[in-house]
């Protein structure tokens, strides 16, 4: 079927998605809509909110949930459940709704949340409840107009490849997509078949959370606050009660158009600003911002009298170092930390200095989760912590994702030591550079839209694959994911390796149309490493804009 008759399809499905179709005008727009289905992958589904075969709405929402039942019914026997939770997004408690209703409809019990709630709050509540899965309706830190679906796995961990690509041929065979039955919930609750969570497994999540806890000292730390118009206000707030927290009012509620911020993303540079300005007026000692479906933490901290933001890579090594040091009578032959393969190897290196094993996993934080589990059940190792360079990190194993809540009371509690040691966390990094070289990483996110973009995306690839070694001068060896590598799943990532120890990584994204080019540069001194990665970067700049 071609775009159109897809498209003229759709037109039937009900008068609101027929309204919104024949108000499109440019033809480009509806060939985008229907050019393809939405692709649920192994991170489930991400796109576009409207209609269409290539957009969040209904239908595919609808359809996913239809594929994830047929899975649970085929592939386990006894009474099937999962948890819904969703975040502040446009459409998300919709969507969370419309999973619930096609659940019970397939007999399924689910547990649906009353309020929004952050990502973390849905892996423990997976485990707490004992059901066979999860969903959480949420783009994360995508811009407004996206949303997604996640799946998570019975111990509270989004689903690996392994068990993802039998949900993805589940949901690939759902034929009819106008045509997925729903039960409505005055229906289901009736039949035993939905039932709405409180507050009273989030209380039981926070008391997780402060068991991690490590530093509570009287101190005289002063911090600004900013859940961005997500998930994270209340529970944040609730761990950090210990401390002097000013809340950022413009960004306190929820608010799916993320209306004072570009993009509500803790990774760009610009998402802290009001708080920043907030801190600098009352002269606040540091700067957090959690993404909408808090899993994600952002930090500006101040320093010689400015507000200097800290990456993913910088906080997770001082995350590392200050854990470990606080942790050192724990510590055991089994202790692990869990990286990525595109975050630096700061953290690494100090962690080896304490003893600890290290162990790496592709880009996601599933597969960090999924090392949790399979260190429970095989007793070879014991998880300390974890972290990738995008500013998720989990200390603790009460959730199998990333969690920014426990990250930001431990990023707090970090920063009221350092200062009562006369330091900030940008003099603690300082100090970890001068013991273990320093380290200069960055990221650039090319963004290529539509079939077209994503075929530019393909012949970049191939183009690197071609070229390997002779990419730039010194490269010592390539690492293509796509082959497996060190038994890892295969992925679409190339690792280019520098004879300084350096590397750059390419990487399409899995949940947004781009190419994500990483560099890690170390070296003894700043300026060389400065001038590397400019050289690096024009390389690049070059190859996707020519």
């Amino acid at each position: 079927m071609n775009y159109k008759e897809e498209y003229n399809k759709w037109l039937g499905f009900d008068e609101q998605t027929r309204s919104e179709l024949l108000s499109i005008k440019d033809e480009k727009e509806i060939e985008d809509r229907f050019y393809k289905n939405l692709k649920f992958g192994t991170g489930g589904l991400r796109g576009i909110m409207g209609a269409g075969a290539n957009r969040m709405n209904k239908y595919t929402v609808s359809k996913a949930t239809q594929g994830l039942a047929d899975y649970l019914n085929n592939e386990f026997s006894g009474k099937k459940s999962v948890a819904i939770a969703f975040d502040s997004r446009n459409n998300s408690q919709q969507f969370a709704l419309y999973c619930a209703e096609v659940l019970a409809r397939n007999n399924i019990k689910a547990y649906l949340y009353m309020t929004l709630q952050p990502t973390p709050v849905l892996s423990f509540t997976v485990r707490y409840l004992k059901c066979t899965a999860g969903i959480v309706i949420t783009a994360s830190h995508n811009p407004k107009e996206y949303n997604g679906y996640k799946i998570y796995d019975s111990e509270g961990c989004q689903l690996v490849p392994e068990y993802a690509n039998k949900v993805i041929k589940y949901v690939e065979a759902v034929e009819d997509i106008g045509q997925v039955g729903h039960m409505s919930a005055d229906e289901a609750i009736k039949a035993g078949l939905l039932e709405f969570i409180g507050n009273e497994i989030v209380d039981e999540f926070i008391k997780e959370v402060e068991k991690q806890s490590i530093y509570r000292e009287k101190n005289n730390l002063k911090i600004v606050y900013t859940p961005l118009h997500g998930t994270g206000n209340i529970p944040v707030r609730t761990v950090l009660k210990d401390f002097d927290v000013t809340v950022e009012e413009s960004q306190e509620k929820p608010d799916g158009n993320f209306s004072t911020v570009r993009s509500p993303n803790p990774e760009e540079k610009d998402a802290l600003d009001i708080a920043i300005k907030k801190a600098e007026s009352i002269k606040a000692d540091l700067v957090l911002g959690t993404d909408p479906d808090c899993d994600r933490v952002g930090t500006a901290v101040l320093h010689n009298g400015e507000y200097k933001l800290i990456t993913g890579n910088q906080m997770g090594a001082l995350l590392v170092d200050f854990v470990l040091s606080h942790k050192k009578s724990q510590l055991n032959s089994k202790s692990t930390l869990v990286k990525t393969i595109v975050t630096n190897s700061l953290g690494a290196d100090i962690a080896k200095s304490f003893g600890l094993k290290i162990e790496e996993t592709l880009t996601g934080f599933k597969y960090i989760g999924d090392k949790i589990n399979r260190y429970e059940k095989e007793g070879n190792n014991e998880f300390v912590i974890g972290y990738e360079e995008s500013y998720g990190y989990l200390v603790g194993t009460h959730s199998r994702d990333k969690d920014a809540v426990v990250s930001s009371m431990l990023i707090c509690e970090m920063a009221a030591y350092h200062k009562n040691n006369g330091m900030t966390l940008i003099d603690a990094l300082e100090k970890l550079y001068s013991e273990y070289g320093y380290f200069l990483d960055s990221l650039d996110a090319f963004v290529l839209k539509g079939k077209e973009g994503s075929e530019k995306i393909n012949a970049i690839m191939s183009h690197l694959r071609e070229t390997g070694n002779n990419i730039l001068p010194d490269i010592v060896c390539v690492y293509d994911y796509s082959q497996g590598i060190n038994g890892l799943p295969r992925e679409n990532v190339l690792k280019f390796i520098f004879k300084n120890g350096s590397w750059i990584a390419a990487r399409p994204s899995g949940t947004e149309p781009k190419l994500k080019i990483y560099y890690s540069i170390c070296s003894s001194g700043r300026e060389q490493c400065k001038q590397l990665l400019d050289t690096y970067k024009d390389y690049f700049k070059k190859l996707i804009e020519d």
